[in-house]
């Protein structure tokens, strides 16, 4: 629902353009002197301003420059005498949007005001699409040959046009977020934004500023408004990503802001509502959160009206050639046509993933940089490599008449590599020369805290 503040001394002019807004749908705020004015601007954070060009104290000129300066995008609508024509002609210089002249016409005045918010809500898309425009298009097209993916797509067409909640789930780097996206272009939302954020990569306290948004004030370093990703998605939609690792006191307030469709920012007391489809992913067991006491459960149902299971990379690995081709494409930057040896094809296909889609793709990519012809061969890809010297240190191995337990020989390295890491997956995967991903996956796999 748009906001309007409607800045004027006379009590009528207001009540009028009051009265006409709101039958209309419009929010609507009055103010009648500057100080008001500069009341609403900081707490009803308006769309757009209607404001009287003379009025005593802080005349609209002053407001308009005030105002322009808090938010450089905000459309402001004079209203001028005959007699100060000239006036409103300098305040379209200084920012504002348009004028409409004493007396006037009230459904000339709905007409602008609606083409004033339809200029504005353009001007914040390009802008957005602008600063968006590397990440706006599934970077993996949606080709396949395995019947689950072909499942899942089937159900993105029938669900794309829907307002229910939609929880993707499968393991990390299986592709949720290119779902999630999409879902959003094929869907009547996908000429608004759409906007992500890791909900594991921030802290609590961050994490609440950023969907939410805050004041200018709310905090050490807050010097001015900042819009959060929930007004960035207005129109559009919302991936929450790895929606599992929400703090409980912060589930509660994104279920709020479900139900409600409203929100306020951080350190600021005025009620935004918005229009945003909201779609989550996790690689967690949300169900076994909740029995933990981890997850709230009437969140998870707010979640997960539509529930969308993404199979790892290993369970379809008749999709690896289409996908190899694509990031080929992607990351090939020279002119010369770049081929993919049948070997190499044969030891993608007998490699089981367990950084899933993420790993193949940093795996071309690596491949593409360090081959030194137009074929790609297998000493190319890194788990050849590693498996290759491995065997090579291993033969100097003395093996005991009885032999090796692997699984557990496998878990002790594991456990030794976090010792000396301290802890951090990212050193201890380094130091056993595999992935992070392959080492969570292996930590899950053998039940390694």
């Amino acid at each position: 629902m748009y906001r309007i503040l409607v800045v004027d001394d006379e009590q009528h002019i207001r009540w009028v353009i009051s009265r006409a807004l709101k039958k209309d749908g419009y929010e609507v705020l009055e103010a009648e002197n500057g100080e008001d004015c500069l009341k609403g601007l900081e707490k009803f954070c308006p769309h757009l301003v209607i404001l009287d060009l003379k009025m005593p104290g802080m005349d609209g000129m002053e407001l308009l420059e005030r105002a322009k300066k808090s938010n450089k995008d905000l459309p402001v609508l004079m209203i001028t005498a005959h007699g100060t024509i000239e006036t409103a002609i300098q305040a379209m210089k200084a920012g504002a949007y348009d004028y409409i002249t004493k007396p006037f016409d009230i459904d000339q005045l709905k007409l602008q005001v609606a083409r004033a918010l339809n200029m504005s809500s353009l001007v914040n898309e390009v802008k957005y699409l602008r600063d968006q425009l590397d990440s706006s298009f599934p970077d993996i097209m949606p080709c396949t040959e395995n019947p689950k993916m072909l499942q899942i797509y089937n159900m993105v067409d029938k669900v794309a046009d829907t307002e229910a909640g939609i929880l993707l789930t499968g393991e990390s780097g299986t592709g949720k977020e290119v779902i999630a996206r999409l879902i959003h272009s094929k869907s009547s939302r996908r000429q608004k934004p759409f906007v992500s954020v890791n909900c594991a990569a921030l802290p609590e306290s961050l994490l609440e500023s950023e969907l939410f948004g805050y004041e200018k004030g709310a905090f050490t370093g807050a010097v001015a408004r900042k819009p959060g990703r929930f007004e960035q998605a207005e129109g559009g939609t919302l991936l929450l990503d790895e929606i599992g690792e929400l703090a409980p006191s912060m589930q509660a307030k994104l279920l709020r802001a479900i139900q409600d469709k409203a929100f306020e920012r951080l350190g600021g007391t005025a009620t935004l509502r918005v229009d945003v489809r909201l779609i989550a992913a996790t690689n967690e067991n949300l169900q076994r959160a909740i029995e933990k006491g981890n997850f709230r459960e009437d969140l998870f149902y707010r979640l997960n009206v539509i529930n969308i299971n993404i199979p790892p990379l290993r369970e379809r690995k008749e999709d690896i050639p289409h996908l190899v081709k694509q990031f080929v494409a992607k990351y090939h930057q020279g002119s010369k046509r770049i081929e993919v040896a049948p070997e190499t094809y044969e030891a993608l296909l007998g490699y089981d993933w367990p950084g899933n889609i993420r790993e193949l793709e940093n795996c071309i990519e690596r491949a593409l940089i360090i081959c030194d012809r137009s074929l790609i061969l297998p000493e190319h890809l890194p788990f050849v490599v590693n498996s290759t010297a491995g065997a090579q240190r291993g033969a100097a191995l003395h093996f005991p008449d009885e032999g090796i337990d692997l699984e557990q020989t496998e878990k002790q390295l594991i456990r030794i590599a976090l010792q000396k890491s301290g802890g951090n997956q990212t050193r201890a995967a380094k130091l056993l020369g595999i992935t992070r991903s392959a080492l969570i996956y292996r930590m899950k796999k053998y039940g390694i805290d």
